[in-house]
C-alpha cells in the first residue's frame, strides 16, 4: 500500500497568515476604540462588577487606556489601567516573537510553565485588591 506524500511546505505568505491576521484584529480594536470616545457614555457597556459592587476589576479602565493608547498618550494610559498597558508591551514583543519565527520558517510552539499562569494570575489578583484599597486609589481608573 502506498505512503500517502507529505504535504508540501508552506509558502511563507501562507505562514504569515495568521500573525497578520492578528494584528489587524488588534488594529482594528485599537482603531474603533481610538474613534469612538470611552469617555462619553452610552458607547460601550459598563463594567457589572463596577455597577453591581463598587470595585474595581482588573480590567476596569482598560478601555480609556486603550483609548490613549491609540492617541499616543501613554501617561494618560498608565493612569486609567496600568496592568492593561503592560499587557499591551507584552502582547507587542509576543506577536513579534511570532512574527519572525514565522517569517524564519522556524517552528512557533508556546508552552508557558504552570509557574508562570500562577504568577500572572498572583499579579492580576494583587492588582484588583490594592487598586481597590484606600492606599492603591493611584490605580484604580
Amino acid at each position: 500500500m502506498p505512503v500517502p506524500a507529505a504535504p508540501p511546505p508552506a509558502t511563507r505568505a501562507r505562514r504569515l497568515l495568521a500573525p497578520l491576521g492578528t494584528l489587524t484584529g488588534v488594529v482594528a480594536a485599537f482603531t474603533y476604540v481610538g474613534l469612538v470616545d470611552p469617555n462619553e457614555s452610552g458607547h460601550y457597556p459598563v463594567c457589572p462588577l463596577l455597577s453591581m459592587t463598587g470595585l474595581y476589576c482588573p480590567g476596569c479602565g482598560g478601555l480609556r487606556s486603550a483609548h490613549a493608547v491609540a492617541h499616543g498618550d501613554l501617561a494618560t494610559a498608565f493612569g486609567a489601567n496600568a496592568l492593561a498597558v503592560v499587557g499591551y508591551g507584552v502582547f507587542a514583543v509576543v506577536w513579534l516573537v511570532w512574527l519572525i519565527r514565522v517569517a524564519r520558517g522556524t517552528r512557533h510552539q508556546v508552552s508557558v510553565p504552570p509557574f508562570l499562569g500562577w504568577a500572572v494570575g498572583a499579579v492580576v489578583l494583587a492588582f484588583s485588591v490594592v487598586r481597590n484599597l484606600p492606599f492603591g486609589s493611584s490605580l484604580a481608573p
